[in-house]
């Protein structure tokens, strides 16, 4: 029960699509993360994928629908089974939450680890 300053967890790193676990939050993963430039298209079978634009900007890419830009201090969850893209011109960081496990591409064998800082 302490607080976790996300300015300083973001600062411990420089790595982009490298999500960093800083707390858990009832069996799901609160991260932070850098973007910048196109992560691949993916889904998440069984579970929606939070993203929370702490500053910067980032445009999510939705198969089938046009792109909808997600500025600092907005939210935007995918549906699960729904396929997206998150992508940024310019990095941007963002936080996170997801299920404790779940794999950032929605398969196990091309996520990215995530460490906890």
């Amino acid at each position: 029960m302490t607080p976790v300053n996300l300015a300083e967890k973001l600062a411990m790193f420089s790595s982009h699509w490298d999500p960093r676990v800083v707390a858990d939050y009832n069996g799901n993963d609160v991260m932070v993360v850098k973007f910048q430039g196109e992560f691949p298209f993916h889904q998440h079978p069984g579970t929606d994928d939070f993203f929370l634009v702490l500053e910067g900007e980032m445009v999510m890419d939705i198969e089938g629908l046009p792109p909808r830009t997600v500025r600092a201090g907005e939210l935007f969850i995918v549906p699960k089974g729904v396929s997206h893209r998150p992508r940024a011109e310019q990095e941007c960081k963002v936080l996170l939450i997801e299920p404790n496990g779940e794999p950032n591409t929605g398969d196990p064998a091309t996520a990215a680890p995530k460490p906890r800082i």
